[in-house]
């Protein structure tokens, strides 16, 4: 029985980032360099596969400091940590290496600047999650406030309207993060922009390239984790660019083949901490029960790439 056609478009860019590749790389350069077991705090990315095949080089995982012995590395997650973090690891004399996203160092350093300067600074993001938890914590308790929507932009409390900043988590959704920039604005025309955009080219280009896709596809299958703020953003766009089925899925294992039955097109990415070869065993998947026409759909061409700390470029010990 032939197989029932199927056009595939396939989103560029997709999956990992250069923060992301740079995490990974530091992980395997500090496995190299010292041996194992290397400590980790918190997921080094936001991705099961990449966590279990580091653990399995030697990597272990934990979440907080004192989880760590003293004697051995500790690396801090692409998410970034507040400052308290490093000071700890410093006064327990630990070796640590900072793996955060020079894009997420970037915005650390533009609220450290704000509240030099007199300001207080809101930062739009979610609660709880990592990169909030640790551009929040560069800064004492109160100088940084929290807006997740744009109910909350209404309702904040700040301490001068006239001296005030925002700063905003990498991996939101743009158009969600554009309408609570608004509402901040209107409440508070004095409020200081960040100099340069602060969710990241990945995030920006990721999502661009769902919205080509969204309106042409019956479905939409984004390959990430749930606990990855930027692959549940996709989902999102892609239901609100058109989509009538958007999901999130981790492996091909995860796909629901009855909730796409009858299918004649699908749409295909990942979010920036899930790697290709996931992407790849998901387009099998389809090829076994499906004729898959393979469509690119590039909508950006990424070429960044972030060095390693220098202490990992250096020779290992003998």
């Amino acid at each position: 029985m032939p197989k029932p056609p199927l056009i595939l478009y396939l989103a560029a860019p997709r999956g990992f980032c250069a923060g992301v590749d740079r995490a990974i790389r530091i992980v395997e350069l500090a496995l190299s360099k010292w041996g194992a077991p290397v400590y980790v705090r918190h997921e080094i990315v936001h991705n099961k596969f990449v966590v279990d095949s580091l653990k399995s080089k030697g990597a272990v995982f934990v979440e907080e400091l004192d989880e760590a012995p003293t004697d051995r590395p500790v690396i801090f997650s692409a998410h970034g940590v507040p400052k308290s973090v490093p000071a700890e690891a410093t006064r327990r004399n630990m070796v640590y290496v900072d793996a955060t996203c020079p894009l997420v160092s970037k915005v650390h350093i533009e609220a450290q600047r704000h509240a030099e300067n007199g300001l207080q600074i809101i930062m739009i993001g979610h609660k709880g999650h990592p990169e909030t938890i640790g551009t929040m914590g560069q800064l004492p308790k109160g100088e940084v406030l929290l807006v997740e929507t744009v109910g909350d932009a209404g309702t904040i409390t700040v301490r001068d309207p006239d001296h005030i900043a925002f700063v905003t988590q990498t991996t939101l959704s743009v158009d969600d993060t554009s309408d609570i920039v608004a509402a901040l604005i209107n409440r508070f025309p004095a409020i200081i922009a960040p100099h340069k955009e602060d969710i990241c080219y990945a995030t920006t280009n990721r999502q661009a390239a769902v919205r080509a896709i969204a309106p042409q596809v019956d479905a939409m299958l984004v390959v990430g984790a749930p606990n990855s703020s930027n692959s549940r953003r996709l989902v999102e766009v892609g239901a609100r660019a058109g989509c009538a089925y958007a999901q999130l899925v981790q492996r091909a294992d995860d796909i629901d083949w009855r909730a796409l039955g009858g299918i004649s097109s699908i749409g295909i990415t990942a979010g920036a901490s899930a790697p290709e070869l996931l992407v790849n065993e998901v387009i099998d998947a389809f090829r076994d029960r499906f004729d898959v026409t393979v469509e690119l759909v590039q909508t950006a061409v990424e070429d960044v790439e972030f060095k390693v700390p220098r202490i990992l470029r250096e020779l290992p010990h003998d």
